[in-house]
């Protein structure tokens, strides 16, 4: 009898040891979302891409979009909806949807290592805060999203760091010679470098996130460059 307790007790041990092996060894995550979606991409491969894009139009943006998160795009839906074709003349389709798969296919091919934008943006620049010594680059705000629309469908840009990079901090006795620059100007423009750290599905279409690298604040009028910023890493 006394056997047949340790029997059981061995038993016991080993099914909780085996237990244990099996919990240790589940996975902790997966490559997809459980709805079938793309999962967004991986820190690491965003990081390799070092492709560069200057102020690329939606449609671009669209490809750039399809091709980090890689989501199939919906390539017959857009030769369909381009109105070269939705318009030709029927003799004349066959040659357009030729013509616009073949325009779609090298704007995809041309995004695949992108992982760089350089915008052009109006800087919308607050008055000076003597309080804090500077001035607040609105462009920058944690509110603003840039939104690129093409091809029928949507993709946002919002930024990592807004809070770092919105302040241009000016010395007082710098400000007035700063504002009157800046009254004269018409308009502040901001060039910024930014780099894309993240990609997913959003409710209204793709979302893209980007961290400021940095930005130059120029004269619209004259190119006569301001400032150079170079922001925190975070926000």
């Amino acid at each position: 009898m006394r056997r047949n307790y340790k029997s059981l007790a061995r038993g016991l041990a080993l099914a909780g040891f085996a237990h244990l092996l099996i919990a240790g060894c589940a996975p902790t995550g997966s490559a997809a979302t459980s709805s079938g979606e793309a999962a967004p991409p991986a820190a690491g491969a965003l990081a390799t891409r070092a492709g560069e894009l200057k102020d690329p139009d939606g449609s671009t943006m669209v490809y750039l979009y399809h091709d980090l998160v890689h989501v199939p795009a919906p390539v017959d839906d857009w030769v369909e909806q381009d109105s070269r074709v939705k318009y030709a003349a029927p003799i004349d389709k066959a040659a357009q949807r030729t013509a616009v798969r073949a325009e779609i296919a090298g704007g995809l091919a041309a995004v695949q290592k992108i992982g760089v934008l350089h915008l052009s943006l109006n800087a919308n620049l607050s008055d000076y805060d003597p309080s804090y010594g500077e001035f607040t680059v609105r462009a920058f705000a944690p509110s603003s999203i840039l939104t690129f629309s093409g091809l029928g469908e949507k993709v946002s840009l919002k930024y990592d760091n807004p809070r770092a990079a919105q302040t241009w901090k000016v010395p007082a006795a710098d400000a007035q010679t700063m504002r009157d620059r800046i009254s004269i100007s018409g308009n502040i423009v901001a060039d910024a470098t930014l780099r894309i750290i993240a990609a997913e599905p959003d409710s209204g279409g793709g979302l893209i996130t980007v961290r400021i690298i940095d930005y130059q604040l120029r004269d619209e009028r004259g190119g006569q460059a301001l400032t150079r910023i170079q922001p925190a890493s975070h926000p």
